[in-house]
C-alpha cells in the first residue's frame, strides 16, 4: 500500500520533502489556490462539517477514509499510483521503449498543452457548480456535490504538480493561469466550451456528472496510457475518484426518473403539464436535457479527423481507451477507421486512416458506455409499466465542432433544412421554459432523511450509512 503523508503541508506520495525547490514553488501556489477556493468554491460552505472520503493510500482496494471535514480544511494533495519499473511505451513510434520519467524535449510544448487543457477542466467544474449547494434536494446529495467539488480541486493539484515539477517557468506560469480563468467569463473563459456552460439546477448537475465527467473518464484513460509515466500514474489515480462522479450523475437521474414514474402511476397521468403541476420533472423534459448535455459533451472529443490526435498517438503522449487490450499493432500504420461525412443532405460513412480518427474512436467508446447507462434508466421506466423510452440523439445532432458544426441534423440523424431545424429544435433541446420550471423546483432540503418531492431517495447511503444519516452538519 502506497501511503500518503498527511503531516506535510501538501499531502503527497511523491517524496515532495526531498525536493525543496519544488516544495517551495508549490507552497507559493497554495495560497492562491485557497483564495480561488474561497472565491469560487461552493457557496456558504466554509463552516459546514461534511462527511467526506479522503484518500489515505493509492491502493484502489482501500484508499478511502470517511470522516467529517470542514471544506476549507480538506487536505488536497498530490497522489500518483506507484512506479512500475518495467513499464514501457505501449504504442506509437516509441513502442517498446522504457516509459519516460522526464519530458522528451521534442514533445515538451505539446505535452504541456495536453496537461493544461486537462487541468483547466477541474476548477471549471467547481465554478460551474458553485451555487448548487443552496438548492440541494437532500443532505445526501449535498454531500455528494461537495465530494465531487473537493476531488475536482485535488485533480487540479495533480496537474499543477506536473506543470511545476517538469516544465520550469512555463509550467509555473500555466499553473497560475489555471486559477485566473473563470467558467463562462467573457474575457477569460475556460479552454473547452462545455466548461463554460451554466449548471443552474440539479438536473443539469446530474447530467453533467453522468455525461461530461464520463468524457473525463475517457480522456483520463487515454492519458493514463501515456509514455510520459508521471502523467500516466497521475491519471490512473484520478480515475479511481472519477468513478464516484459518474455514480452521482447516473444514480441522480435514475432517482429523478423513479420519482416521476411513481407520480405517473399513483396519479394515473402522463401529460407533462399535469406532472409538472404535481411537482415532478416530466420524462420529455429529462430527454431534452439529455439531448443538450450529450451533444455539448460530444464536442469535447474534437474533430472526427484530426492530425493533432494522430501526432499525440504517434509521439506516445496519448493512447486509446484501454490501449493494451486492443488487438492490433499499436502503431496503426495501415489501419483504417470508419467516420461519418456530410455529403449534400446525407450522412455517408467513409474510411480514413485510423491514426487521424482517434478522436472519433474515443467518442465511439464513450457513446457505447453512455448507451449502457441509458439502458439502465429505461429499465426503471419499463418496470413501472410506462411506454416512454429514453434515447440518445444521433452523434451528429446539435454539434458545434467537427464535421457537423453548424449543420442542421435531427436527433434521428436526418439532415434538415434551416427552416425545419428552427421549427422543431425546441422539441429536442431544453428550452428556457423548461429550465425555468426545473429551477422552480429547486429549494434546499437540509433535514436528515428528507428529500425534495422531485427526486427519490437512494437505494443505499454513502458508506452504507442509514437513510437519515447527517451527511452535512450545520453549525
Amino acid at each position: 500500500m502506497s501511503t500518503i503523508d498527511y503531516n506535510e503541508r501538501i499531502p503527497n506520495n511523491v517524496n515532495l520533502s526531498e525536493n525543496k525547490t519544488l516544495q517551495r514553488a508549490l507552497e507559493r501556489w497554495q495560497p492562491a489556490y485557497l483564495d480561488w477556493w474561497k472565491e469560487m468554491g461552493p457557496d456558504e460552505s466554509s463552516q459546514l462539517e461534511v462527511y467526506l472520503r479522503t484518500a489515505i493510500s493509492v491502493d484502489p482496494k482501500g484508499w478511502a477514509h470517511f470522516d467529517y471535514v470542514k471544506m476549507p480544511d480538506y487536505r488536497w494533495g498530490i497522489f500518483l499510483t506507484p512506479v512500475d519499473a518495467d513499464r514501457k511505451v505501449n504504442f506509437g513510434a516509441h513502442k517498446g521503449e522504457d516509459a519516460w520519467q522526464e519530458v522528451p524535449g521534442e514533445y515538451r510544448s505539446t505535452l504541456r498543452r495536453i496537461i493544461v487543457t486537462q487541468g483547466d477542466t477541474e476548477p471549471a467544474s467547481v465554478e460551474q457548480q458553485q451555487h448548487l449547494g443552496l438548492t440541494c434536494p437532500s443532505l445526501y446529495d449535498l454531500r455528494n456535490l461537495f465530494q465531487v467539488n473537493v476531488e475536482e480541486g485535488r485533480h487540479l493539484w495533480a496537474m499543477v504538480y506536473l506543470l511545476h515539477a517538469y516544465f520550469g517557468r512555463d509550467g509555473r506560469e500555466e499553473a497560475e493561469a489555471l486559477l485566473e480563468r473563470r467558467s463562462g467569463d467573457a474575457d477569460n473563459p475556460r479552454i473547452l466550451g462545455a466548461f463554460n456552460e451554466r449548471t443552474p439546477d440539479w438536473l443539469s448537475f446530474f447530467m453533467f456528472t453522468f455525461l461530461t465527467d464520463r468524457d473525463g473518464k475517457y480522456q483520463l484513460a487515454a492519458l493514463a496510457e501515456s509514455g510520459f509515466d508521471p502523467l500516466a500514474r497521475t491519471c490512473r489515480f484520478m480515475l479511481t475518484e472519477e468513478a464516484h462522479h459518474l455514480f452521482v450523475g447516473e444514480s441522480g437521474i435514475s432517482r429523478v426518473i423513479q420519482r416521476t414514474c411513481e407520480a405517473m402511476k399513483a396519479n394515473r397521468v402522463e401529460e407533462p403539464e399535469k406532472l409538472r403541476a404535481l411537482g415532478v420533472i416530466d420524462l420529455p423534459t429529462i430527454q431534452r436535457y439529455l439531448n443538450f448535455h450529450y451533444s455539448v459533451t460530444l464536442d469535447l472529443y474534437g474533430s472526427e479527423v484530426s492530425s493533432n490526435a494522430a501526432n499525440f498517438y504517434t509521439q506516445g503522449l496519448k493512447g486509446r481507451f484501454e490501449e493494451t487490450k486492443v488487438g492490433d499493432d499499436h502503431q496503426l500504420t495501415n489501419a483504417e477507421y470508419e467516420v461519418l461525412d456530410l455529403v449534400g443532405d446525407k450522412l455517408v460513412p467513409k474510411h480514413v486512416p485510423a491514426l487521424t480518427a482517434l478522436n472519433e474512436r474515443l467518442r465511439d467508446d464513450y457513446i457505447r458506455d453512455v448507451e449502457a447507462g441509458i439502458g439502465r434508466w429505461n429499465r426503471i421506466v419499463e418496470k413501472a409499466g410506462i411506454a416512454f423510452r429514453f434515447k440518445l440523439p444521433h452523434k451528429a445532432f446539435n454539434r458545434h465542432i467537427g464535421t457537423f458544426a453548424g449543420a442542421h441534423i435531427g436527433p434521428d440523424g436526418q439532415v434538415l433544412s434551416e427552416a425545419d431545424w428552427t421549427h422543431h429544435h425546441r422539441e429536442w433541446l431544453a428550452t428556457e421554459a423548461d429550465r425555468e420550471f426545473v429551477g422552480s423546483l429547486m429549494g434546499r432540503v437540509a433535514e436528515p432523511g428528507k428529500f425534495a418531492n422531485w427526486i427519490a431517495p437512494p437505494a443505499r447511503g454513502i458508506n452504507n450509512q442509514p437513510q437519515d444519516f447527517e451527511y452535512v452538519r450545520f453549525h
